[in-house]
C-alpha cells in the first residue's frame, strides 16, 4: 500500500494538468512582485489571482495552431481572466516560465525521494541490528575471503545510502533556483528585484547569473545524484541475486503464499524484485549521460535541452521513487539463512584463518617470504584433498616449532574476525 501511495504522488507531480498548475503560480507570482512594485496596477494583479485558470483540452487544441505550448498556455489563460491579461508574462520569456516552474517540480520530486531514502535507511538500520552477530563468509572475487557478519553488510550499505541523500540533498539545493531575466539574462524588460521576488514566493532563490535559461550543469547535477543512488540500489540488488543463487541461498527475496516463480518450472523462486532493480538502474544511469550532453548548448540558449528533459524529469525521478520503495520492501522482508550461512563458512575447512597464521609467523620472526610459503603449502592442500587446516597447521613441524601447538588453536577462533563489528556499528549508526 505505501509503495502504490508514493508511487501515486510522484506520478502527480508530472501531469500536464500539475504542470501548468506550477506554470500559473510562476505568472500569479510575477504579477504579484510586478503589482507590488508598482509595474502593473494591484487590481489587475488581484482579478488575475482570482480569475486565473486554465484548460488542459484548450491549451492542446491552440498548441495544435500555434506550435508553442507557453503561448497556447498562456492564450487560455487569458480566455478566463479577461482584458486583465494583458498585464500576464510582461517582459517574461518563455524559459523565465518554463525553467522556473521546473525548478518547482524537481524540488518537489527531489523532497520525495528524500523520504523514500529515509525508508529505506530505516529499513536497513532494523535489519543491520537485528542481523549484527550473524556470522558469514565475506568474499573478494566471488571467493571465501574471512568471516564478516550479515549485518555489517548491511551497515555498509546503509553507510552508501546516507552518502546518496546527502548527495540528493546537495542536488536540491543546486536546483533549487529561478529565473525572471528575459530572452538572454539581461532584465532588460523586468528587474533583479521582480525576479527576487518571484523566487522568494515560490521557495526558491534566484540564478545568480543566467542567460535565456539556467545553466544544466545544476541539472546534471541532479540527474547524476540519481544515477549515483540507483547504482547504489542495483549494488544491493545484485549482492542478493548471488545470496539468492541455490548453491549459495543465505538470503532471498520473500516469496508469497500463491506465487509462481516459472512457467515451466513449478519449484522456482527468482529473485526477480532485485533483477528488476538492476535493469531500471540503466535506465536512471543513461538519463544523466543525457542531462550531462544538455550542459553544452549554443550560446544563450537553444532548444536542444527541452525534449530530452521532458523525458528524464519524470521518468528518473519515478523510477528512482519506485526503485527505493521496492528495494525497501525487499529489505524489510528479506529471508536470512544464518544456518546456510555457518555452513557455507565452514565449507573451506578453516580456510579463513591463514591470515592469522601468516602474521603469527612473521610475529614471532619468521620472514615474509617463509611465513607465506609455510602456510600456501598447507592451504593448497585443503583446496586439492578437502582435509582440514587446522589439523594440517598442527602437523606441520615447521609451522608448531614457531608458534606451538596452543597458540595455533587460539588462532583458530572466529570471534578474532569480529572483535570490531561493535565498533563499526558505533560509527555508522552513531550509537
Amino acid at each position: 500500500m505505501i509503495k502504490r501511495y508514493t508511487r501515486k504522488l510522484m506520478g502527480d507531480l508530472w501531469t500536464d494538468d500539475n504542470k501548468y498548475r506550477t506554470w500559473l503560480k510562476v505568472e500569479i507570482a510575477a504579477c504579484q512582485a510586478m503589482a507590488e512594485l508598482g509595474r502593473i496596477p494591484r487590481t489587475a494583479f488581484e482579478t488575475i489571482r482570482e480569475r486565473a485558470d486554465f484548460s488542459v483540452d484548450r491549451i492542446e487544441a491552440i498548441e495544435l495552431e500555434t506550435r508553442h505550448d507557453v503561448i497556447a498556455f498562456l492564450t487560455s489563460v487569458a480566455e478566463f481572466v479577461g482584458p486583465d491579461s494583458r498585464y500576464m508574462h510582461l517582459g517574461l520569456t518563455s524559459s523565465d516560465v518554463l525553467d522556473t516552474s521546473m525548478a518547482c517540480l524537481l524540488k518537489q520530486a527531489g523532497h520525495m525521494i528524500l523520504e523514500g531514502c529515509d525508508r529505506l535507511l530505516d529499513a536497513l538500520k532494523t535489519r543491520a541490528l537485528e542481523h549484527k552477530n550473524t556470522v558469514m563468509i565475506g568474499r573478494s572475487h566471488g571467493i571465501h575471503a574471512e568471516p564478516i557478519t550479515f549485518g555489517l553488510k548491511l551497515a555498509v550499505w546503509y553507510d552508501e545510502m546516507k552518502r546518496n541523500r546527502r548527495r540528493m540533498a546537495q542536488a536540491i539545493e543546486t536546483i533549487s533556483v529561478g529565473k525572471i531575466s528575459g530572452a538572454v539574462g539581461t532584465f532588460a524588460n523586468t528587474s533583479p528585484e521582480i525576479e527576487a521576488r518571484v523566487c522568494q514566493l515560490l521557495g526558491l532563490k534566484p540564478a545568480p547569473a543566467s542567460t535565456q535559461i539556467i545553466q544544466r550543469d545544476r541539472h546534471a547535477e541532479y540527474f547524476t545524484a540519481l544515477a549515483i543512488m540507483a547504482s547504489s540500489i542495483e549494488k544491493f540488488a545484485v549482492e542478493i541475486r548471488h545470496l539468492q543463487r541455490t548453491e549459495v541461498l543465505e538470503a532471498e527475496e520473500y516469496f508469497a503464499s500463491g506465487q509462481k516463480g516459472s512457467s515451466a518450472m513449478p519449484h522456482k523462486r527468482n529473485p526477480i524484485g532485485s533483477e528488476n532493480l538492476c535493469g531500471l538502474a540503466r535506465v536512471v544511469r543513461s538519463n544523466a549521460v543525457a542531462s550531462l550532453e544538455n550542459v553544452p548548448l549554443w550560446h544563450e540558449r537553444d532548444i536542444s535541452h527541452s525534449s530530452v528533459e521532458r523525458v528524464i524529469a519524470p521518468d528518473s525521478t519515478i523510477l528512482m521513487d519506485y526503485m527505493l520503495n521496492r528495494m525497501t520492501g525487499l529489505i524489510s522482508r528479506l529471508v536470512v539463512y544464518p544456518e546456510h550461512m555457518l555452513e557455507n563458512l565452514n565449507r573451506m575447512k578453516g580456510l579463513v584463518f591463514s591470515q592469522q597464521i601468516l602474521l603469527a609467523l612473521a610475529e614471532a620472526g619468521a620472514s615474509r617470504e617463509e611465513a607465506y610459503r609455510l602456510v600456501q603449502f598447507q592451504a593448497m592442500k585443503v583446496w586439492k584433498e578437502k582435509c582440514d587446516f587446522q589439523a594440517l597447521i598442527l602437523n606441520d613441524t615447521a609451522i608448531v616449532e614457531w608458534l606451538g601447538r596452543e597458540k595455533i588453536k587460539e588462532i583458530f577462533d572466529l570471534n578474532y574476525h569480529l572483535k570490531y563489528i561493535s565498533t563499526i556499528f558505533d560509527r555508522v549508526f552513531e550509537l
